[in-house]
């Protein structure tokens, strides 16, 4: 072979891995790296919107169908954190009240023990153990009556009708006025020491609430697991469903599933503390209402807006969305709020932003629903206000996953680690990923990429999706080109 064809194949081969001119794929122009990022194998047959804009001018640096409304799952997260951050305040703190018929007497003893909640979506076990411990300090020892849970600032609808069927499972906890740990439990299943031997099972928080019906079996070590953890109602409680198999030699399954009835639930952790606590309750534990005399005990004021927030976001907890949402929408006039008076709540405090609302299509707060529908413009549109807001801004950025580092992002686009915080999202054949990015030259830009309808499996279409932020934050062009959007 001569030495002029060597050379002709040489340049063609340098064409082909680095492009035109010999430029490699990092030197290309951003619109080509982010097409081709989007190109990914993962998002085949996918309807894709995406929109990258240099908020410090307002350039678009990028837009692919930038106004074409899609499902964006948990990204709508972002549009109800800042309706609830606005509307309330980063230092709000939601109160669940401890009432009683009139003051403790002489010997520490009420005769009924009432529990007003106030919308806080992020009690926990240890918030009630707090309650009770001041319940003691305040003299309390001692409820003749009843225990009453009063969970009339919200409605009484559970779980939205957009949802469809609903799951046992974590995500799918329902929505209360009075609720604890999200609305959700620890199921913990240890294989047996042989196989055929029943698993051991154990509940957390160890309620009698939640009692367990085990049928689940210890399986061959080489067999396959089986597992499946439900719920059903009982009298007084839930009866917790565990069954199929868990193989031997393994280590401990922990499951988390969601309870039918968060107020009751709720009531049974409260109980649980009271007596941890030393205080004792005669009576049953059941629903009902708060006299208009009755004499506060307790006022509990639980976690700021702000650390609601962070708990939200890290974590996409769709429980706090929607509790969000519903007491955005409460007005001591209007009677228990609904989701359809938190909407338009939500709506109104978003608009009142300067965020136009009408293209958006809000049917929940969590993104569960598949009507849903919002553009990347108006997720940008709606993270520039909230970047610059001086009231809120702060917390809202701080709530955002990391990449690589926590939340919903910690085992995801190491490509762009550390340098991009944004909102996830996945459904089936639905991800996305809106938020902020830091480029090599230290600007920070704002972006939101939805996906729709992809063909292969969630990984690899949050692969494509994580691509994109990696092209992204990999370096700035140089010519600063402005796109049309």
């Amino acid at each position: 072979m001569g030495g002029r064809v060597r050379a002709l194949l040489a340049l063609a081969f340098a064409a082909a891995i680095c492009g035109p001119a010999g430029v490699s794929a990092a030197e290309a122009p951003l619109q080509e790296r982010l097409d081709a990022a989007l190109g990914h194998r993962g998002l085949r047959g996918a309807r894709v919107a995406a929109l990258v804009v240099d908020p410090a001018d307002g350039s678009v640096l990028y837009a692919r169908n930038p106004d074409r409304p899609l499902v964006p799952a948990s990204n709508m997260k972002v549009l109800t954190a800042i309706a609830a951050l606005s509307r309330f305040g980063p230092s709000h703190r939601f109160t669940t009240e401890l009432l009683a018929d009139a003051p403790a007497d002489d010997e520490g003893a009420v005769q009924n023990l009432y529990v007003r909640g106030g919308g806080d979506p992020v009690l926990t076990s240890e918030d009630m153990w707090r309650i009770a411990a001041d319940l003691h300090r305040g003299g309390l020892r001692r409820v003749k009556g009843e225990l009453l849970l009063d969970a009339g600032r919200f409605d009484d609808e559970r779980w939205h009708p957009s949802w469809g069927r609903v799951s046992a499972r974590a995500y799918h906890a329902p929505v209360s006025a009075l609720t604890v740990n999200y609305g959700a439990y620890a199921v913990q299943v240890t294989p047996g020491a042989q196989r055929g031997a029943p698993v051991t099972v154990v509940i957390d928080p160890d309620v009698p609430f939640l009692r367990p019906a085990n049928r689940a079996q210890t399986g061959p070590a080489r067999g396959r697991d089986t597992l499946r953890v439900d719920r059903r109602p009982v009298t007084g409680g839930e009866e917790v469903l565990v069954g199929g198999l868990l193989r031997l030699g393994t280590p401990p399954a922990v499951l988390h599933r969601s309870v039918l009835d968060p107020v009751g639930y709720a009531g049974a952790v409260l109980r649980m503390q009271l007596a941890a606590v030393g205080i004792r309750v005669d009576g049953d534990t059941r629903r009902g209402t708060v006299p208009e005399q009755a004499a506060l005990l307790l006022g509990f004021q639980g976690k700021s807006v702000a650390e609601i927030a962070r708990l939200f976001l890290k974590y996409s907890n769709n429980a706090i969305a929607e509790s969000l949402v519903k007491a955005m929408g409460v007005s001591p006039q209007a009677g228990p709020a609904s989701w359809s008076a938190g909407l338009a709540a939500m709506r109104q405090e978003l608009a009142g932003l300067g965020i136009a609302v009408d293209p958006i299509q809000l049917v929940d707060g969590s993104g569960l629903s598949y009507e849903n529908k919002v553009s990347p413009r108006s997720f940008v549109e709606a993270l520039k206000l909230a970047r610059l807001s001086f009231r809120f801004g702060p917390e809202f950025v701080a709530a955002l996953p990391i990449a690589a580092a926590d939340g919903t992002l910690k085992n995801r686009a190491d490509g762009a680690a550390l340098e991009v915080r944004a909102k996830t999202g996945l459904l089936t054949q639905v991800t996305g990923l809106s938020g902020y990015a830091e480029r090599s030259d230290g600007s920070v830009v704002v972006f939101s990429v939805l996906t729709n309808g992809w063909r292969g499996s969630a990984q690899a279409a949050m692969d494509g999706v994580d691509a994109f932020v990696a092209e992204l934050v990999d370096g700035a062009d140089e010519d600063g080109t402005e796109l049309g959007g």
